[in-house]
């Protein structure tokens, strides 16, 4: 099963993209551009196109590999309410150069829309295997399922010190006051406080798409039981990657080599990384769970994470519960938005009840019913 992510012909996007790297690029350059393709196994919210870029340099004509990050079009019913490219360049460029974590170098940029429509930046292609998410890696019959018990721990481990060094970065709070949600007008007296009012304008925008304004009970539930429940400490903030789960690394021998998909990236506490990556795979084992298949429940527990988190970091992690409510939170509103896309792209009929389309369902009522929601 694949998704449509955009209605951009892929063959205008090659012309207009050789046109302007003709003026962006040194005289002489004589840029041409061979579109390869998209990626198609995991990412609902970005168009992300894979190209090769043929120039000259030095008298010499010479192919470098690229991807090309593009912020998705009105018309193309994103995922997210606001797509702020340039807070993504700018945290990738920061996060690349002051930590030893694989970000992938970012290139070129054009942020007015005017070639493309929307903004976009080049960034390099790395090669190596992500874990897919359609079908989920925990299905079976995927490298990382079949991987044997040492690989699959050396990559857990991994993983989670990719987000202990991107919350290493010293003075997070001032290198990156821009992804501070405040800048983008969610107001809170805490960091914390100002993450929750960016989750809940997201819900707003999703729940009110013209092609299906799926309201949802259960995210409104939980929404209520964050502000009720707000922690009074923010703890130290730091750079979170955002969507931090391991179908957004590229690994080779198990090892991270890029780390991909920064459009959830903001300024906020360590918790919300490292219980973001618990999460996405529960909700895997969940789905795993429903279909008799045996899933992967020994692996991104949140007790081994939390440990070699710890090891990673020098860091003990408090509790998690307002983490992980808040979490639930952000894939029901991720999957309403998926599945106004589908409706738009015409692949689903519009359900009569929206929260049939929340795959975490009844994980997370229970999780509800647990906390007292």
């Amino acid at each position: 099963m694949t998704f449509q992510k955009s209605g951009r012909d892929p063959a205008a996007i090659g012309a207009r993209l050789s046109a302007w790297l003709a003026t962006a690029l040194p005289p002489g350059a004589e840029p041409e551009v061979a579109i390869l393709g998209g990626i198609d196994a995991n990412g609902m919210s970005s168009e992300t196109v894979l190209l090769d870029v043929t120039s000259t340099v030095d008298g010499w004509r010479q192919t470098k590999a690229y991807v090309l990050r593009v912020a998705p079009r009105p018309e193309d019913i994103p995922v997210f309410a606001a797509y702020d490219l340039q807070a993504q360049y700018d945290a990738m460029r920061l996060a690349g150069s002051l930590s030893s974590v694989p970000v992938p170098e970012v290139g070129l940029a054009e942020m007015s829309g005017c070639v493309l429509g929307t903004p976009f930046f080049l960034m390099e292609r790395v090669d190596g295997l992500v874990p897919p998410d359609v079908m989920p890696y925990n299905f079976g019959d995927s490298w990382l399922f079949d991987a044997a018990p040492a690989d699959r721990a050396a990559l857990q481990k991994r993983s989670v010190e990719v987000l202990a060094g991107l919350h290493g970065i010293p003075d997070a709070a001032s290198r990156f006051a821009f992804l501070d949600p405040v800048v983008a007008g969610h107001s809170g007296e805490t960091l914390v406080a100002r993450n929750l009012a960016k989750t809940r304008a997201w819900y707003a925008f999703a729940s009110s798409a013209e092609e299906w304004g799926g309201r949802s009970p259960l995210v409104e539930r939980g929404l209520a039981w964050l502000e009720a429940n707000l922690p009074d400490d923010d703890g130290e903030p730091v750079l979170c990657w955002g969507d931090a789960r391991i179908g957004n690394i590229i690994y080779r021998d198990f090892a991270p080599v890029a780390v991909l998909d920064w459009e959830m990236v903001t300024l906020g506490p360590r918790e919300m990384d490292v219980t973001w990556m618990i999460f996405a795979h529960r909700i895997f084992e969940d789905l795993a769970a429903m279909l008799d298949l045996p899933g992967m429940p020994d692996f991104l527990s949140a007790s081994e994470v939390r440990e070699a988190y710890a090891a990673a970091s020098g860091v003990e992690l408090g509790d998690l519960t307002w983490h992980e409510v808040h979490a639930a939170v952000m894939w029901g509103v991720i999957y309403l938005r998926i599945a106004a896309r589908q409706i738009h792209f015409g692949e689903i009929e519009a359900p009569e009840d929206p929260e049939s389309t929340l795959y975490h369902r009844a994980m997370f009522e229970a999780m509800l019913d647990e906390v007292g929601a």
